[in-house]
């Protein structure tokens, strides 16, 4: 298994349609990488040229501290998984997933202990002499993780794979690709997907890629709680985090904020000096409001709610945007909606950017 080095990356189609620049990332040998980002903003052109299906326009990519930038795609110790299964229809599993062994010229003890052992694995062993046509969605793309598993590379790639099944395949899935890399701790895997939820429950670390770059890179956690820009802090999180005009009205040991729309939020010392009067954004995720009678970040009318059982989300119009603010209540509230309600916010929770860039509150 190895880690890999991505060096000031590059990709152009042409001379004018430039789809990604700058691109500098480590990945650690057993790192779970995982690629996010909205719809063209490259995270499967990136994966591609990785696995070296896409020409790598500028930059260094080392994969075990080799340079592969012109290495053929099967010298480069990589599989990949993609979200179309893309097996052979006439082929059982065994023959599917051992086909690039034979192709290896390894002999048949060695295949079929790598075939056992990827089987056992993905609990695939009762199906080996089936034809894919014979299998869930689910099944077949364990298939197509066994038949990476067997030829036991330096890097896993995995383009979407879930997308393709219905919601709870998907989880079920989800959970089994979780296992696997648990079962396998040394492996380093990257993976792509639109879905924040796999990435969030997946990753050892989440790249959010935009404007061509890396939007920010870290732990789950980290982007959800430190997000270093507005981008990353509606991007990560779902519904997004509501972002309110404000500027500082006071400085000191608590920095106060009064919003545009009335009310004032009240956070710990930024890292950075800041000065009063300076025009910012305050971002509050939905699930962080609570219901207040007393002082109030916001107050609004309901203008619509959603009632999910453990939670219930109310959407409030605002003057100031085309998008609602949002919150994410715990319980049950259909009643409040056409009822003003005042919501209030935990200031640790509080976040707080200027020019789109995060203040670090905190």
């Amino acid at each position: 298994m190895a880690g890999l080095k991505l060096t000031d990356i590059g990709k152009k189609y042409g001379e004018n349609v430039e789809v990604l620049k700058g691109i500098n990332l480590d990945i650690k040998q057993g790192e779970l990488i995982v690629f996010v980002g909205p719809s063209g903003c490259g995270k499967s052109t990136l994966l591609r040229m990785v696995a070296g299906l896409e020409k790598i326009t500028s930059g260094t990519l080392e994969i075990d501290g080799v340079l592969v930038n012109d290495v053929p795609p099967a010298q480069r110790g990589i599989a990949m998984v993609f979200q179309t299964y893309a097996l052979y229809p006439h082929m059982t599993v065994k023959d599917n997933m051992s086909f690039a062994l034979k192709l290896a010229g390894k002999s048949a003890a060695e295949i079929d202990e790598a075939v056992g052992k990827a089987a056992r694995i993905l609990q695939l062993e009762p199906y080996l002499d089936r034809l894919p046509k014979a299998l869930s969605g689910g099944q077949r793309q364990r298939v197509a993780i066994g038949r990476a598993i067997v030829r036991d590379p330096k890097v896993y790639l995995f383009d979407e794979p879930l997308s393709n099944l219905d919601a709870a395949l998907r989880v079920a899935t989800r959970i089994e690709i979780a296992q696997l890399k648990e079962s396998m701790p040394d492996s380093t895997m990257i993976y792509v997907t639109h879905d924040q939820v796999e990435a969030m429950t997946l990753a050892t670390r989440i790249v959010v890629l935009a404007n061509k770059g890396i939007a920010q890179v870290g732990t789950p956690l980290e982007l959800y709680e430190r997000p270093e820009n507005e981008f990353v802090a509606q991007f990560i999180g779902s519904p997004a985090m509501n972002l309110l005009p404000g500027q500082i009205i006071e400085t000191g040991k608590q920095t106060k904020i009064k919003l545009d729309m009335g009310g004032v939020a009240v956070s710990a010392v930024p890292t950075n000096d800041v000065d009063k009067g300076l025009k910012v954004n305050i971002g509050v995720r939905p699930e962080d409001f609570v219901a207040t009678d007393g002082d109030a970040i916001y107050e609004g009318t309901v203008n619509l709610t959603e009632a999910l059982g453990e939670v219930t989300i109310l959407y409030f119009d605002r003057d100031d945007s085309e998008s609602p603010m949002i919150a994410k209540l715990p319980g049950i509230h259909a009643h409040l909606r056409g009822q003003k309600t005042k919501l209030t916010a935990d200031p640790a929770k509080v976040q707080v950017f200027h020019d789109g860039h995060s203040l670090y509150y905190r």
